[in-house]
């Protein structure tokens, strides 16, 4: 069937759908009550993707043996890449597994005593650091914030470091440790997420002020460009690739403005007018955005298409913020597609 309608777009969506993208089509696009959403996404503990990276987990807590990196790469083989291609980072150890489950909406109590275990067994690969204290990284310790927060581990050390490890022009860079004094904008989102994640699920504003410096370098940026320049920032910004994983994309970013505005009760910001406007032109005719990037590196398992392909990720996330955006902004949500025949989407 040819998508003619966004009733269309949310079927197709909707349609043999693993749980963990179900539920946040039903809350996001279709706004059921939320009984029934929740319902769904109680499902992800028992079937499709979040159930089956769950029974993945080692009997220590860990995934893969390993906190960021797997104990063993070997044993866990690349499943996008060429095996003669050279190393990428793989995907499947404890920190990106519970990366996953957390944002599929996986309940934190089907985890168990996991932060316990992890708090017992589970060392980082830098430092031999105990999990839960994090290490260097930005990116990583902004995980570890919102794991802990998720499964209710002490993460306190992790809110001063954090904190004290923001640069002058607001935001964060995991290069820090090399002597780097400039923001990053991959490092930046995932810290201004990991905040905003920590605050929804713990209730501690400990950190208002550092999100909102985060927030603001990238909004005095427009998302997509150098400050100093107006160039764009790197071609990566308008790549549109699920799962996301550490790298920034305008998809990315917008989803999380979404979210944090919805949590603070706010309007959108002017300035992310033209990051819209490219979310948007990316769309297709019919609706979806394609996967344009895999990223390579060892994999449990496939959560989303091949590159060319319609994602359904990509057309959740899209499609929950330009229906925000529009919401804003007077626009009907409900707006006619149109798709040629060929469309491999329908």
């Amino acid at each position: 069937m040819v998508m003619t309608s966004r009733a269309a777009l949310v079927d197709w969506l909707r349609t043999d759908a693993d749980p963990a993208l179900l539920w946040q089509v039903e809350r996001d696009l279709e706004h059921r009550p939320d009984e029934v959403w929740q319902r769904t996404r109680s499902r992800v503990a028992t079937e499709g993707f979040g159930a089956r990276l769950l029974a993945l987990q080692d009997p220590d807590g860990q995934w893969a043996g390993g906190a960021y990196f797997p104990r063993e790469p070997a044993e866990y083989p690349d499943a996008h890449g060429d095996p003669t291609a050279p190393p990428s980072q793989p995907w499947t150890a404890t920190t990106w597994s519970l990366n996953a489950l957390r944002e599929w909406g996986m309940p934190a109590d089907s985890l168990t005593d996991t932060a316990a275990r992890l708090a017992a067994n589970s060392r980082w690969e830098y430092d031999d650091l105990p999990y839960w204290g994090g290490e260097v990284d930005c990116c990583i310790n902004a995980f570890t914030l919102a794991n802990g927060a998720w499964l209710g581990a002490d993460v306190s050390t992790l809110v001063h470091w954090i904190s004290d490890h923001r640069l002058a022009d607001g935001g964060w860079n995991c290069e820090w440790v090399e002597g780097a004094t400039v923001s990053s904008f991959h490092s930046t989102l995932n810290v201004v997420q990991g905040i905003l994640t920590y605050q929804q699920l713990s209730g501690d504003h400990a950190l208002d002020a550092d999100r909102a410096a985060g927030e603001e370098y990238l909004l005095e940026r427009g998302l997509m460009r150098r400050r100093t320049t107006g160039a764009l920032v790197g071609p990566w910004v308008t790549w549109y690739a699920y799962p996301f994983r550490w790298t920034y994309s305008v998809i990315r970013a917008l989803d999380h403005f979404r979210a944090a505005a919805l949590a603070d009760g706010t309007a959108p910001d002017p300035r992310l007018q033209e990051a819209v406007d490219t979310l948007r032109a990316a769309r297709r005719p019919d609706g979806t955005w394609l996967q344009e990037r895999v990223l390579p590196g060892a994999v449990w398992f496939d959560v989303d298409v091949a590159e060319g392909e319609p994602s359904r990720w990509l057309t959740l996330i899209g499609t929950r913020v330009l229906d925000w955006w529009d919401a804003e902004h007077g626009a009907p949500m409900d707006q006619p597609l149109s798709a040629p025949e060929d469309n491999p989407a329908t």
